[in-house]
């Protein structure tokens, strides 16, 4: 992936393009298609020598989307003067219909009207389980270790795979999760926590009324998913819910992303 100016600066004869990270593709049998993929690497990264990464999956990872600030993010994170996050591969999935993508079916028909092509993330949940995985770890030096990051309705599906595949991830940043889906149904889903080491970091700003015909307040139910992981008990499952009062849902995945990585990055780590 590449940036650079349309035109020459005067006087610049050896301008080059800026290189942020590199666009991979990847054809999708679960999803009958094809996906880009926009990949950040970490300085130092050698195909050659046996360091190994930790992965960062991104959804909503298009370039102009959230690829270029969160990659920005774990880049100055991992700076050893900063040293509050590990080098690591970033891995931004491109959008191509979200809504398609990160729901599941509801019943609420004004719903099914007004966003017609919802419904399927259980074939976005194979395709991340059974295709993307493989691939970024066959095709990149990544050491087992995985962290996904989602908003909105990214934040839902996140819900959805921490309640019922749990062990994909050993990482959730959930942000503002759109639980009002199906007016809320997912709540009720029984927590199959995975049995692994897992840290779920949800975050939500003061976002209010969602927008469905059955009103709820996503800082509420934010908080009833929080409680909901608690109340599992589950050993190996740590939960860091971070209310940010001052941010909204369009300004509050930067600040909460950069918040998660002092959850699960200790400063003990250091």
């Amino acid at each position: 992936m590449a940036f650079g100016q349309t035109k020459k600066q005067k006087g610049a004869s050896n301008s080059k393009p800026f290189v942020l990270g590199v666009i991979d593709e990847i054809q999708s049998k679960e999803l009958a298609e094809k996906r880009i993929l926009n990949i950040y690497l970490p300085e130092g990264y050698n195909p050659n020598d046996s360091t190994k990464y930790p992965v960062i999956y991104l959804l909503d990872g298009s370039a102009d989307e959230d690829f270029i600030h969160i990659a920005g993010l774990v880049q100055f994170n991992s700076f050893e003067w900063v040293n509050q996050v590990p080098k690591s591969i970033v891995v931004g999935i491109a959008t191509v219909d979200r809504k398609r993508d990160f729901t599941f079916p509801t019943k609420i028909e004004s719903d099914q009207k007004k966003y017609p092509t919802t419904g399927h993330s259980d074939r976005f949940i194979a395709f991340i389980g059974n295709e993307l995985q493989p691939y970024i770890q066959q095709k990149y030096k990544t050491n087992g270790a995985k962290t996904i990051i989602g908003q909105s309705l990214g934040g839902l599906l996140l819900t959805e795979i921490l309640l019922k595949k749990p062990s994909l991830f050993n990482n959730y940043i959930i942000i503002s999760p759109s639980l009002w889906w199906d007016n809320g149904s997912l709540l009720n889903e029984k927590a199959n926590l995975a049995n692994q080491p897992t840290q779920v970091y949800i975050a939500v700003g003061k976002e209010g009324l969602t927008p469905t015909a059955i009103p709820r307040v996503m800082e509420v139910d934010a908080n009833l998913l929080a409680e909901k992981i608690k109340e599992a008990k589950a050993k190996n499952v740590k939960v860091y819910f971070d209310y940010l009062p001052l941010e909204n849902h369009g300004t509050i995945l930067h600040q909460a992303v950069s918040n998660s990585f002092r959850f699960l990055y200790p400063a003990a780590a250091k």
